[in-house]
């Protein structure tokens, strides 16, 4: 005995993975039987709508669909009612029940959820930035690729900062400041100058912190590391390659990462003004 397997029509005005996805989540419901899906995607006029709709006609197949624009949805619904075809639509229930819960219509556009797609992968590709280029890792290449360059001592919240930024889609590189190792050249490039914040702390805030991170690792409190003299060392170091950069400079002592993540957004938003 032949059997043949029902036809699903997928048609979207975007890709049509929504509603190929509940076309097989409802197919397999159905003892594990298969079925032909028939993807037909980014549909933005009525004849292809005719089209679609009348080989679902000719092969006794059902239709799924995720399309939005008003104009497009009506006619798709006309033409299947009158062709006597199955026909769901996946997304209008849901929008339906979201427009009464936000008290506002939904804007009816195609490809948005492809849109957000790619906001997620763009902030993705900034926190692989972020990770590779923390602590000064890949310096060339991180100075002239990152859309914003931390720098600062030791402990001045400058990782936990380059991956909050990162979460806003942030290429974001960190470089530590140290006495004993000259600063990159790159950085006193004027396209690269624009692109730095400086990070700073006040000894005291700085010295718990450094001994808290000691304790933490079980070393010795009494380390260079945690000395006020190192401290002052290297804070002032710091200042000077700031002030050689002219570089705004945020003031991290008692903020959340969140408080000083909210100040850079508010200075790049401005036009780089703290």
């Amino acid at each position: 005995m032949t059997v043949h397997l029902p036809i699903l029509y997928v048609v979207s005005d975007s890709l049509g993975e929504t509603a190929e996805f509940v076309a097989k989540a409802a197919a397999i419901q159905f003892n594990g039987s298969a079925a032909i899906i028939r993807r037909v995607a980014h549909v933005h006029d009525v004849p292809t709508i005719d089209e679609t709709l009348d080989h679902a006609k000719l092969n006794h197949g059902v239709v799924a669909f995720t399309i939005v624009v008003p104009e497009l949805k009506q006619h798709l619904l006309k033409r299947s009612a009158e062709l006597q075809i199955p026909v769901v639509d996946v997304l209008t229930p849901m929008l339906e029940a979201m427009e009464i819960a936000m008290g506002r219509p939904p804007q009816n556009k195609a490809g948005l959820l492809h849109q957000l797609d790619a906001d997620y992968f763009r902030r993705m590709e900034a926190i692989e930035f972020a990770v590779k280029s923390d602590d000064g890792r890949g310096t060339t290449h991180s100075i002239v690729a990152a859309d914003l360059i931390l720098i600062g001592v030791s402990r001045t919240s400058k990782t936990p900062l380059s991956m909050y930024l990162a979460h806003k889609s942030l290429k974001v590189m960190n470089l530590p400041l140290v006495p004993e190792v000259s600063p990159p050249k790159e950085l006193f490039l004027p396209e690269n100058r624009r692109k730095i914040i400086g990070l700073t702390i006040r000894p005291d805030n700085l010295h718990l912190i450094r001994k808290e991170r000691l304790r933490a690792m079980g070393l010795m409190l009494e380390a260079t590391y945690a000395s006020h003299e190192r401290i002052v060392d290297e804070l002032e170091f710091a200042a000077v390659t700031m002030q050689r950069l002219g570089c705004p400079v945020v003031d991290v002592s008692d903020r959340a990462v969140e408080e000083t993540a909210g100040m850079i957004l508010e200075y790049i938003t401005r036009g780089g003004r703290l």
